[in-house]
């Protein structure tokens, strides 16, 4: 990418980052899917550009949990309420006859999630990788189910933008969007350049990219109707953005029409 600077900032909290987001401190981000949705419909005025990445959401469990049934009574770590891993519980635990409530429900940093399972003080965890492979190569736990078993094409994370940067850098962010594919389409090619942002052992790293795709970033209107539902079935939106509203894939499939 050519004569754009992009500076990389990590935030602490999901609710930092999207404080800097509806204030202006930063013109995008990578975001939870329902978080953004949620952020959309208090009235920032964001747009959901692309995903994130397609699959790559293990629930990992401890070595006694050997069923969904096993959990009850359980506690299971998710990175936040508005994240689509907490759907995908709820999906999870539907198909197998049991309510949300059967299970003890914990928001929990990523990171800390494969630590937290080996101490005991949860049973189970969903989240995106590398931090499910993380677990399993560990042997802190093995993989109970995955993302495309429960809801194949599950809307992980949402790459957003401000709508006021879409209008009034239209060439940079087409820059950056370009650099953003290209990046998907030599992901499973560099691991250096992984391992020089993740703090992840080369093994978990290589386990993470059999489970995750960037082959289609594209936000698919059916599957984005699919967790309106879900999100609107746990109460937690009222009023959730339409397609129309929140989605703007011209820029990806404009870059994609590209011979």
């Amino acid at each position: 990418m050519q004569d754009a600077d992009i500076e990389l900032i990590r935030f602490g909290t999901w609710i930092d980052l999207m404080d800097a987001l509806n204030s202006g401190r930063i013109d995008g981000a990578s975001v939870l899917f329902p978080l953004a949705m949620k952020a959309r419909e208090k009235g920032i005025d964001i747009k959901a550009t692309a995903l994130g990445h397609e699959d790559g959401n293990a629930i990992i469990a401890s070595h006694d949990i050997q069923q969904v049934e096993d959990l009850h009574g359980k506690t299971v770590a998710i990175p936040h309420t508005l994240s689509t891993h907490n759907l995908l519980l709820d999906k999870m635990l539907e198909n197998a006859d049991m309510a949300y409530d059967d299970v003890n429900v914990v928001e929990m940093p990523p990171a800390e999630m494969p630590a937290a399972l080996s101490e005991g003080r949860i049973e189970s965890y969903i989240v995106a990788e590398p931090f499910g492979a993380i677990g399993v190569t560990l042997d802190v736990g093995h993989v109970l189910g995955q993302s495309h078993q429960l809801w194949p094409g599950c809307l992980c994370c949402a790459m957003v933008f401000r709508q006021s940067f879409l209008e009034d850098r239209p060439e940079l962010a087409k820059q950056f969007m370009e650099g953003y594919v290209q990046a998907g389409e030599h992901a499973e090619d560099d691991l250096d350049a992984h391992l020089a942002y993740l703090n992840v052992e080369e093994e978990a790293l290589e386990l993470s990219l059999e489970w995750i795709s960037y082959e289609n970033l594209k936000v698919n209107r059916e599957d984005y109707d699919y967790m309106t539902e879900r999100v609107l079935d746990l109460n937690l939106m009222e009023q959730p953005p339409s397609y129309e509203e929140f989605v703007d894939t011209s820029l990806l499939e404009e870059i994609q029409r590209r011979p």
